[in-house]
C-alpha cells in the first residue's frame, strides 16, 4: 500500500540565497502566465490543453526570455496547461470560468531541479544552485519531521512557496508500505462513518456529530465585503490587497478544514470504523444548490484531508451516489420529497424525526452498505456506526450491548 504526504517544511536561506529565489520565482510565474495566455486563446479560437503542444510553441521563447533551467520552464508550460485543462472541464459544465492567472509567489521542483536531502535542500535558480536549510520542529513524531527525517518516507515533488517574508517547501512524500492484512483480516466486521456535507453545517457524522460552518461562512462573507471595498478604489494598490486578502482567506480555510479532517478521523477510530463515506462531489452544485464555490472548494478539499490523513490509520475514505439520501427516513427507508424541510426531517410514513443532516448522514453510510451488498462479493458485513449503537443494511438498529456480545 503507498501512503502520500505533504510535508510543509520552513526554510532558512541565507541573503544571497533569497534574492536568487525571489528572482527565480518571478520568471516561473512569466512562464506560467505566459503560458496560460497562449493555452487559453489558443489556435483558432480553442483552449490548448496539449502539455507537448504547449512546450513545442513556448519553450524555445521562454528559454531566451529568462535565466531558468530547461526543466523549471516546462514544470511552468505544465502548471499553465493544468489550470487551462481544469478551466475548461468548468466550461463544460456550464460554470464560469476565466483565463488562469498565477500570482502567487510560488514554483515546482521535481527530483531534476532540486535535490532532497534529509536536513536540506538544494534548488536550481537562476544564479545556480542555492542550499536551504530545513527549520523543522524537534519532536521527532511531530509532521514535518516525522516525514522527512524518517527513511521510510521518499521525497517525490516540492512547490516552493514565499509567503510572510519566510520561504516554505510544500514537499510532497511518498511511503510504500506492505500490505500485511492475512485472509483472515478480509472478513471481519467492518463498521463504516456517514459523513454529509452541507451550507450551515460543514459536515455532520453518523455518530451525531456536528461540525458547524458558522466560523466558515462568517470569513466568507467578511473577506468577500473585504474584496468589494477594495474593487470599488480600482487602484494597483487595491489590486494587490485584494490578492493578499485572497491568500489570508486561504490560509485561514486550510487550518479549519485541517482541523476538522482531523476530528473526523478521530472519530472514526474512537469508535472503531473501517471507513469514512461521503457523497460523491463530482455534481456537488446541483445536489446543494445554495453552495457557493468557496463552499464547494472546501468540500473537496476536506475531502481530500481526510483520504491521504486517514490511510495513515488504517481507514478508508470512499464516496457514494448521494441521490436521495437527503429524502429517505433511515429507519424506514420511505423516500418523499416532503420528508425534509430546510434541516428538519419528519418521515411522512413512520413519523421518525430528527435533525435533517444527521438522518442523511446515516444514509449516506448506509448507501455504502446498499453498495457492498448489491455488488455480490460476499465480503463481510458492514454496519453504520451511530453515537449509541448501529444500523444494518435493512435499516436495523442494533443496541451497544447487542454489538459487545
Amino acid at each position: 500500500m503507498e501512503y502520500r504526504r505533504t510535508a510543509v517544511i520552513k526554510l532558512d536561506t541565507s541573503e544571497g540565497a533569497d534574492d536568487s529565489l525571489r528572482e527565480t520565482v518571478e520568471q516561473f510565474k512569466h512562464c506560467a502566465n505566459t503560458a496560460s495566455e497562449w493555452c487559453w486563446h489558443g489556435d483558432d479560437g480553442y483552449h490548448v490543453t496539449s502539455k507537448a503542444k504547449a512546450e513545442r510553441a513556448l519553450y524555445d521563447r521562454l528559454r531566451d526570455e529568462t535565466d531558468l533551467t530547461a526543466n523549471l520552464v516546462q514544470k511552468g508550460i505544465r502548471r499553465a496547461v493544468e489550470a487551462v485543462k481544469s478551466g475548461v472541464e468548468r466550461l463544460k459544465r456550464g460554470e464560469n470560468t476565466s483565463q488562469p492567472h498565477f500570482s502567487a509567489d510560488s514554483a515546482v521542483y521535481d527530483k531534476r531541479s532540486a535535490t532532497f536531502h534529509r536536513d536540506h535542500v538544494s534548488l536550481s535558480t537562476i544564479d545556480g544552485r542555492v542550499e536551504c536549510n530545513y527549520i523543522l520542529p524537534d519532536d521527532s513524531e511531530t509532521p514535518p519531521t516525522k516525514y522527512v527525517s524518517g527513511e521510510d518516507f521518499e521525497f517525490r515533488m516540492a512547490h516552493l512557496q514565499y509567503r510572510d517574508g519566510n520561504w516554505y517547501l510544500h514537499a510532497s512524500m511518498r511511503k510504500v508500505k506492505v500490505d500485511e492484512e492475512s485472509p483472515e483480516s478480509e472478513s471481519k466486521h467492518r463498521t463504516v462513518l456517514g459523513v454529509d456535507l452541507g451550507v450551515n453545517n460543514l459536515a455532520v457524522a453518523s455518530t451525531g456529530r456536528f461540525w458547524s460552518a458558522d466560523e466558515f461562512n462568517h470569513w466568507h462573507r467578511e473577506y468577500e465585503k473585504r474584496r468589494g471595498s477594495l474593487q470599488q478604489c480600482g487602484s494597483r494598490h487595491a489590486h494587490e490587497n485584494i490578492e493578499s486578502v485572497g491568500r489570508k482567506e486561504y490560509g485561514r480555510f486550510e487550518i479549519y478544514l485541517h482541523t476538522v479532517a482531523n476530528e473526523l478521523i478521530e472519530e472514526a477510530l474512537e469508535t472503531d470504523c473501517s471507513h469514512i463515506v461521503f457523497e460523491d462531489l463530482t455534481h456537488i452544485r446541483e445536489n446543494i444548490p445554495e453552495a457557493t464555490w468557496q463552499h464547494v472548494w472546501a468540500f473537496r478539499r476536506l475531502y481530500e484531508y481526510v483520504e491521504y490523513k486517514a490511510e495513515e490509520h488504517g481507514v478508508e475514505a470512499v464516496q457514494v451516489d448521494p441521490r436521495n439520501t437527503s429524502k429517505r427516513c433511515s429507519t424506514c427507508g420511505f423516500t418523499h420529497d416532503d420528508n425534509r424541510h430546510q434541516e428538519s426531517f419528519e418521515c411522512q410514513k413512520c413519523g421518525y424525526e430528527n435533525h435533517a443532516d444527521y438522518n442523511a448522514a446515516k444514509n449516506i453510510g448506509l448507501q455504502y452498505l446498499r453498495r457492498r451488498q448489491n455488488a455480490g462479493d460476499g465480503g463481510a458485513p458492514v454496519d453504520v456506526r451511530l453515537n449509541r449503537g448501529t444500523l444494518n443494511v435493512s435499516g436495523e438498529y442494533i443496541p451497544p450491548a447487542s454489538v459487545e456480545a
